[in-house]
């Protein structure tokens, strides 16, 4: 199906060249653990909000959602809608207050880190069971972006899937290695404008091939007019798809990857900024990957069947595009890849170099020690990563998500009411977030009602945390103190978005 050709060579290995040499560039600027994982909060709104969307819209978003519209049509819009609708919610309520929380709480550099100081942790439980359901979801989220490089691989070079696996994993993990969260930035910000770029021009391409975005929908019609329904099932089980797509947007509060980006900007009042970047970016981007899947029916005359649907984004690119163009655009299909996958394996080796090595083995390392493991630990987790994803028939969509109901059930009631609610205890944080991961690890292996387990997970979680915390009777004052400093700092803030 795929020839290649010394113009997509080009394109592909120079975008290759030019993250390692980000990644080499800022190798030399790290003098301690606070510029490896958090970039010494010197972000601004522009590179806040693009490596925020980028790290967030992985390889999912350019093969795994074109894939599912592909194959289930404009329902796929439910999806899209529930991402988009987290993701406002996401910079308009948390960002603003998360980083200036995290600041004030002993200026916290992880989330594990943010979660111990917030509720004065002192036996530092809390941070270790975050770092462990952090450890297991990101397995599987990294794992998902490996798949998508490795099939990218296999077509631009023509390897086999495990060579092909292994070279795209490389490139991953050699930039994040080196360059640390201030290269990751960097480059999600290009990778950023390049998805953006990429998934609006397919589909604008595809129909002006085929004759116009009328003549898609005539002949979409015509041959599976089902894609055009965007409530396909009237019954209980469509009313479920809905929710369970809608719920997607639940996931956003706690995805350690984007969050951080919130802890990172140099100036809070620049996040108001960031979000109206953000969510423009979000909107146009999602909207676009769901109609590469409906355009790809009209333009492609041979059928995907399965986890192949999930190329329909690559196969119309090298259709559509001189070799040399596709090149770029495939680029910006790994750069969606890298963008997230490095951000993941960035997270990860944070946790358990501060929130695990730090606090329990070495509290006394120093940080060129601290960085040392995190570097480490970016392999250790890559190489399990790999072998999660040894199996090319694994669907991205699935794999994802499967990892983003754990973050979204395990953290997101319990960064929510950290942010919002005074009288939350810290037994109560802890028993948010072991119901909440948990219920999504049993719920998967029995997918109950259909519902997606971020649905349930999500609930179970906030109830917990309500009910420990009112039984408690709430934190001692010094921890309202605090809180209220926060939510003072937040209305400062507040103020000045309403004057802009």
């Amino acid at each position: 199906m795929f020839q290649t050709n010394t113009g997509v060579l080009i394109a592909f290995t120079a975008y290759l060249l030019l993250m390692l040499a980000i990644g080499i560039y800022y190798y030399r600027s790290q003098q301690e653990l606070s510029d490896y994982i958090l970039g010494g909060r010197s972000l601004g709104p522009w590179i806040t909000s693009m490596s925020a969307e980028a790290s967030d819209m992985s390889g999912w978003m350019l093969m795994g959602l074109p894939g599912f519209a592909y194959s289930t049509g404009i329902s796929a819009f439910w999806t899209a809608f529930g991402l988009a609708l987290g993701t406002y919610l996401n910079w308009n309520y948390v960002s603003i207050r998360l980083r200036n929380y995290t600041e004030i709480a002993n200026n916290s550099l992880t989330m594990p880190d943010y979660l111990k100081n917030r509720f004065h942790d002192e036996s530092n439980l809390i941070r270790l069971i975050s770092a462990v359901f952090i450890l297991i979801f990101f397995l599987i989220y990294t794992s998902s972006g490996f798949v998508a490089g490795g099939k990218l691989f296999e077509i631009v070079f023509g390897m086999d899937y495990f060579t092909a696996l292994l070279a795209g994993a490389s490139v991953v993990v050699i930039y994040t290695f080196l360059g640390g969260f201030l290269a990751v930035c960097w480059t999600d910000f290009i990778q950023g404008c390049m998805m953006f770029l990429a998934i609006v021009l397919v589909p604008v391409a595809g129909s002006i091939y085929a004759g116009g975005f009328d003549v898609i929908l005539e002949r979409v019609a015509a041959t599976s007019p089902q894609l055009l329904d965007l409530v396909p099932d009237k019954g209980p089980a469509g009313i479920i798809a809905i929710i369970s797509a809608i719920g997607w947007g639940l996931g956003y509060f706690g995805q350690p990857h984007i969050l951080v980006r919130f802890m990172a900007i140099q100036d809070a009042s620049e996040l108001h900024k960031a979000k109206h970047i953000a969510m423009t970016w979000v909107i146009i981007s999602l909207s676009a990957a769901v109609f590469v899947g409906l355009v790809g029916k009209v333009v492609l005359t041979t059928p995907l069947i399965g986890a192949d649907s999930e190329k329909v984004f690559l196969i119309m690119s090298e259709q559509l595009f001189p070799p040399f163009l596709s090149g770029l655009i495939w680029s910006a299909v790994l750069a969606a890849i890298m963008s997230t996958a490095s951000s993941q394996l960035l997270v990860t080796a944070s946790a358990i170099s501060k929130d695990f090595y730090h606090t329990f083995i070495r509290t006394h390392a120093s940080e060129k020690e601290l960085i040392y493991i995190s570097r480490i630990t970016v392999l250790a987790v890559s190489a399990v990563a790999i072998y999660l994803a040894l199996d090319p028939d694994n669907y991205i969509l699935t794999m994802v998500a499967y990892a983003w109901a754990g973050f979204g059930a395990a953290f997101g009631p319990t960064i929510l009411l950290s942010l919002f609610w005074k009288k939350m205890t810290k037994n109560g944080a802890l028993a948010g977030i072991i119901v909440g991961g948990v219920t999504v690890l049993i719920w998967k292996q029995f997918a109950w009602f259909d519902l997606y387990e971020i649905v349930p997970g999500f609930l179970f979680s906030l109830l917990a945390i309500i009910l420990i915390s009112l039984w408690e009777g709430g934190p001692d004052m010094s921890i309202q103190k605090e809180f209220d400093k926060a939510v003072h700092f937040k209305q400062k803030i507040s103020k000045i978005d309403s004057e802009d």
